[in-house]
């Protein structure tokens, strides 16, 4: 999530102090992704050395700093709508790794991990749904297509683990139907014991 470029799109609307910002992008992303405002400050002064944003006057009455775009800015928010987003950009999924490293442990029982998963997202799909409901009463679009995106995650997610779990089966199935030599060898060797 490019916090960066949310505030510079916020910003191509009308200059804003941190707080506004703040307050905007978690309004217009239903709260999805809350920023801490020292977070918001921090970026909006990266955005200044880099002479995407600047100052809008002086500080109020209560010290606030309003920001706006420079034209490099203008620029940087042009491109970023015109620009595909990089899946490599996501980050790390802690259920794929947890998976992936579930299966090569002793002991891990990962049809339970895939199992509980498989209830939490379905649960959580409930919910998103029951919000998606709501949002389309209230004609909240940007809240919808958020609450949109998560469901079909959801979705996804649930159909992945289905197919792991279908895998994962299999894969038991076949260690099972095929004892290495090895190990027939010892069974053999104790047996005569």
């Amino acid at each position: 999530m490019s916090i960066r470029q949310g505030l510079l799109a916020l910003l191509s609307e009308q200059p804003m102090y941190g707080a506004q910002l703040r307050s905007e992008f978690e309004r217009r992303t239903g709260g999805t992704w809350p920023l801490n405002v020292g977070q918001v400050y921090t970026t909006l002064g990266r955005l200044q050395r880099d002479g995407l944003v600047e100052a809008a006057g002086d500080a109020d009455d209560e010290g606030r700093i309003t920001y706006g775009l420079t034209e490099a800015g203008r620029g940087e928010v042009a491109t970023w709508f015109t620009t595909t987003v990089d899946r490599e950009s996501d980050p790390r999924d802690e259920l794929t790794i947890k998976l992936a490293l579930g299966v090569t442990l002793p002991g891990v029982d990962i049809v339970a991990i895939i199992q509980a998963q498989r209830a939490a997202t379905v649960a959580h799909l409930q919910d998103l749904t029951r919000l998606k409901r709501d949002a389309l009463a209230g004609g909240d679009l940007p809240w919808e297509l958020v609450l949109e995106r998560s469901i079909f995650t959801a979705e996804a997610q649930v159909r992945w683990l289905d197919h792991v779990e279908s895998r994962v089966r299999r894969a038991a199935a076949a260690a099972s139907a095929t004892v290495p030599v090895a190990d027939v060898d010892h069974e053999m060797q104790e047996s005569r014991a």
